[in-house]
């Protein structure tokens, strides 16, 4: 039954004229992605009262499109500029840029490209598979299980700031300290708001985020003068490497496998999203490497692990989405209202009812993955000539539109603000070695550890630890949070025993 409404879904978009809402919508997502601060879920608020008076499959073509191309596109800037287009492009900037600084943009742009694509079509491969089961899948995660994927995510804090587990853990400490700030998850109580009446609902992330990675660089950029490929030799404007990024994904195919999985997963539980998985994507990389100081400097597999999870994450939203009429992100939450506007009620009914709708979704999302990656492959070579750019003309332009995205986004001059603020306290922890990740990381984990903390309590009756040791999915997280802790110990294990010997 499934597999009918999907060759039907794809028979309407190769003879009809649904094609042109699949290219509409990736052009539409490549430009979103590509503006710091916009993304996709403005693209998609944009895009409802567009819809109204379309068909509904047309519909789920337009918004699969720009679902599925604005990662790729928030991974452009991020690998030339340090700016991630998107929140969870972040991750991407810490191995492609310094790549792009060291003149193999063409080389990250290529395995961003590949592994975007890549990552989404097994996320959506994934997304076929769990369909029957996604009830069950979705009900087998609750409080307990947020808890515990908070805190290994809060465990890989620790153990990736290699060098520098001090400063990792100031800078972990600090990011929670502000994932406490506003009102309280349980008793409604404000905290730490200086009377402010923005910080009541919390400390947004997206002008975090752009101040942290994007205006910070920007600083340290128009300090230093020059350009962004500082090493590249003077005259020298071929740009190579593209074809060696698209090869070195299938080299390291284990990689792209994990980061698939992590942001199929991760995408998959209702509240998480793309920065979560991309930044698990990445630490969970480090720390399995078997060079890990490499990573920071532009080893490749750091680009590849989070552009993965990124794309991935969308097969995995999608599945409380159909399942329950659960939004995993805030992408399919504004995709529900567009369900909504077409007359289609979200909910376990949906794939009864409405299987046409959501496997056009589905071929929308697979087409603009690879439709997205092949136009960033196409305009690569013309793409990586911005990193030429004097940063004199660089630095005010990308902190222009930076500023815009982000007081376009909710209309609030605090939002730009705080994006000054954390783009100076980003250019100190550049300055100082301080690692800007683990503060990030524990900025997005410390509201959801908070209130899974709190509702697993009262579930409990204020018996954890008995309540998680008689659920099995609890227990596979413990096991990986003990594994994360004691997996530094046990990379030194060889080096002991040869010094013993």
């Amino acid at each position: 039954m499934g597999f009918d409404a999907l060759l039907d879904a794809l028979l309407t978009v190769a003879t009809g004229g649904s094609a042109i809402y699949v290219l509409l919508g990736v052009m539409l997502g490549l430009c979103f992605g590509v503006i710091p601060g916009l993304g996709g879920t403005t693209a998609l608020a944009l895009l409802i009262p567009v819809t109204f008076t379309m068909e509904s499959l047309d519909a789920m073509y337009l918004a699969g499109g720009v679902m599925g191309a604005t990662s790729f596109g928030g991974s452009l800037t991020a690998i030339l500029l340090n700016t991630p287009g998107t929140a969870p492009n972040a991750a991407t900037t810490f191995d492609g840029y310094p790549l792009a600084k060291q003149g193999k943009a063409g080389l990250a742009i290529g395995a961003a490209a590949t592994a975007s694509a890549s990552g989404g079509v097994l996320g959506l491969l994934t997304l076929l598979l769990v369909i029957p089961i996604a009830r069950d899948l979705v009900l087998a995660f609750g409080p307990a299980e947020f808890f515990l994927l908070t805190i290994l995510g809060l465990a890989a804090i620790a153990v990736s700031a290699r060098g520098k587990l001090l400063r990792g853990l100031i800078a972990g400490g600090v990011g929670l300290m502000l994932a406490f700030v506003g009102s309280d998850t349980v008793s409604g109580e404000l905290r730490f708001t200086l009377g402010s009446d923005y910080l009541w609902d919390g400390i947004p992330l997206v002008p975090v985020l752009t101040g942290m990675f994007a205006l910070s660089q920007m600083i340290e950029l128009g300090l230093k003068g020059g350009s962004v490929a500082a090493a590249i030799e003077e005259g020298q404007t071929r740009i190579a490497g593209i074809r060696d990024g698209v090869v070195s994904v299938f080299r390291h195919w284990t990689v792209l496998v994990r980061g698939s999985a992590i942001g199929t997963l991760i995408g998959a539980i209702p509240g998480l999203g793309g920065t979560v998985a991309s930044f698990i994507a990445y630490t969970s990389t480090v720390q399995s490497s078997r060079d890990p100081e490499s990573f920071g400097k532009g080893n490749i597999v750091g680009v590849i692990a989070p552009e993965a999870a990124n794309n991935a994450k969308d097969g995995g939203s999608l599945v409380p989405t159909v399942a329950f009429g659960i939004p995993g992100s805030a992408e399919t939450a504004l995709f529900l209202g567009i369900l909504v506007l077409h007359g289609i009620d979200p909910g376990p009914s949906i794939l009864l009812d409405n299987q046409r709708e959501v496997y056009g979704l589905i071929v929308a999302l697979t087409l603009s993955a690879i439709g997205a990656s092949i136009l960033g492959l196409i305009l690569a070579r013309w793409l990586v000539l911005i990193t030429f750019i004097n940063v004199h003309v660089l630095v005010p332009v990308v902190v222009t539109v930076s500023l815009t995205g982000v007081f376009v986004l909710e209309g609030r001059m605090g939002d730009v603000i705080l994006a000054m603020v954390m783009g100076i306290v980003g250019y100190l922890m550049l300055r100082f070695d301080y690692p800007r990740l683990t503060l990030v990381i524990a900025l997005v984990l410390g509201e959801t550890a908070e209130r899974s903390f709190h509702q697993t309590q009262m579930i409990s009756d204020y018996d954890m630890l008995g309540f998680m040791a008689a659920r099995p999915q609890s227990l596979i997280l413990i096991a990986l949070i003990v594994l994360t802790l004691l997996l530094p110990g046990l990379r030194r294990l060889p080096v002991f025993r040869r010094k013993a010997a």
